[in-house]
């Protein structure tokens, strides 16, 4: 479930829509979506630590995780959208998981996710996407409110959800 429910403009809604579609090919476990959003010469460092170099490399082995383990779905808020340069864009964003046949996020799943994404002949591509588990060693609160945070989240998405299909 990856909604934006807050309108942006121009550029920055681009790179919004580059990491909603990530989130989505992830959610829909296709491996070659994922991929075809990366560059070439992307990097990607996974949940587990596992880094990947490389467009190929990046859906090979997303394909190898969606054949060997049943994935969960994300919820995500993107925190913020920069621009370090005119065709350079970066994306702070935090994310839950919600478990294969559950209904609500695991705390111990949420990330904090970054994406750098570069523009190219018109189209942007990520160049780099980290997600990083959201430990918060010693402090307990802090992931218990992010994910209070992503639950709202996820429920104010369903309801739009709903609200746009006239249920």
């Amino acid at each position: 479930m990856v909604v934006d429910l807050h309108p942006h403009t121009g550029e920055e809604s681009q790179i919004r829509i580059l990491y909603h579609n990530l989130l989505s090919a992830w959610n829909k476990r296709s491996a070659a979506d994922m991929a075809h959003l990366f560059s070439e010469d992307a990097n990607m460092i996974g949940f587990d630590g596992s880094h990947l170099m490389g467009q190929e490399e990046i859906g090979k082995h997303l394909a190898t995780i969606f054949f060997h383990h049943p994935t969960g779905s994300f919820v995500n808020i993107v925190r913020n959208v920069r621009f370090i340069a005119p065709e350079v864009a970066v994306l702070n964003a935090v994310a839950g998981m919600i478990p294969p046949g559950k209904t609500d996020i695991l705390p111990e799943l949420t990330a904090i996710q970054t994406l750098v994404s570069v523009k190219d002949d018109d189209h942007w591509r990520i160049s780099i996407f980290q997600n990083t588990p959201a430990a918060f060693h010693g402090r307990p609160e802090e992931i218990d409110k992010l994910a209070l945070e992503l639950r709202r989240e996820m429920r104010e998405s369903f309801r739009s959800e709903k609200s746009a299909q006239g249920f």
